[in-house]
């Protein structure tokens, strides 16, 4: 017990420096072939935050823990949508643009409405995420991406040229490395977290959207506070808004294309408040100041998620 604790501990350490790397190196190269900063955020960083939920998922997926990866992708979610953003938004109110408020926001909620239609059959009729759905989502991603391409077409700003000194090796030495350490890293967390569920008699439901779930959205949670520190509203909700995004159309897509994913209704209530959350998200763009996440919204998020996250240990442990 205390070795596999020790084990994810592990895990999450090469599973966030493994992102990391994989970022860096990722960046590099997009530089050095003159790739706009633009391009680079909207795909390659936004790519690299969730890299760690897409790791652990396709892992689970494969040795058949459907409630792990349901409970990663809806627990990461909540956790970015109600404590990241409740933590960030305490530490300076977030100003937010029209067009996250109008688009983004909306596109967010869309994916967990999806997601909840597809996952219980309402209109296929089959419970669970077959491979049919895992098309439907990843289309559903592509689509998203077509609307980056688009948000990027329609931006004026210029592209500096800057000079890349480092070298090949050195590039593709830091995203090999990155791969590696998220591959081993989100099969010690995926293992061990399973061992320890099974040793404590609880769920793999409760480590999934709790324990695994925070701990792939610590890369979410760190830009978030150091750009709400730095005062950069725009990427601190839009790397919370746009993980979302990916987290639904891209991660369960490929991780149900693995393997078809089985779902337990129970999951209906996460998926309910992961819907109210983001309805609040957007109704608090219009109430005090027009279109900012004011402090007691914050708070109101914050307290919401460790309300909700006690009760739900509280029960499984009566």
């Amino acid at each position: 017990m205390l070795l596999s604790s020790f084990l994810v501990v592990i895990g999450f350490v090469l599973l966030i420096k493994g992102a990391d790397w994989m970022v860096n190196g990722s960046t590099l190269l997009a530089k050095k072939n003159k790739i706009p900063d633009l391009a680079i955020g909207l795909t390659i960083v936004a790519f690299g935050t969730s890299a760690p939920e897409l790791v652990v998922n396709t892992v689970a997926s494969y040795e058949n823990h459907s409630d792990i990866v349901l409970g990663n992708v809806i627990g990461s979610n909540n956790f970015n949508l109600f404590m990241i953003l409740g933590i960030v938004g305490l530490i300076f109110p977030i100003a937010v643009q029209s067009s996250t408020v109008w688009k983004e926001i909306p596109i967010s909620l869309l994916a967990a409405l999806v997601f909840l239609v597809l996952a219980n059959g309402y209109v296929m009729g089959d419970m669970g995420l077959s491979r049919v759905d895992g098309i439907i989502l990843l289309s559903l991603f592509l689509a998203f991406l077509f609307y980056i391409y688009k948000q990027m077409k329609t931006d004026v700003s210029t592209t500096e040229e800057v000079e890349i000194t480092a070298s090949n090796y050195k590039i593709w030495g830091f995203i090999i490395l990155g791969l590696i350490g998220l591959v081993i890293g989100g099969k010690l967390i995926v293992d061990n977290a399973v061992s320890i569920a099974s040793n404590l008699g609880v769920s793999e439901k409760i480590i999934g959207l709790t324990i695994i779930a925070a701990g792939t959205s610590l890369p979410e949670l760190m830009t978030s506070v150091v750009a709400a520190l730095k005062k950069n509203s725009d990427i601190a909700i839009g790397n919370i808004i746009g993980s979302n995004i990916f987290n639904i159309f891209l991660i369960l897509s490929v991780s149900s294309l693995v393997r078809p994913i089985e779902f337990s209704t129970v999951f209906n209530t996460d998926i309910y408040l992961l819907l109210g959350g983001t309805v609040f998200l957007f109704v608090a763009m219009f109430t005090g100041k027009r279109k900012t996440l004011d402090r007691w919204e914050s708070g109101l998020l914050l307290t919401v998620f460790i309300g909700y996250t006690t009760y739900l240990v509280l029960q499984e442990l009566h």
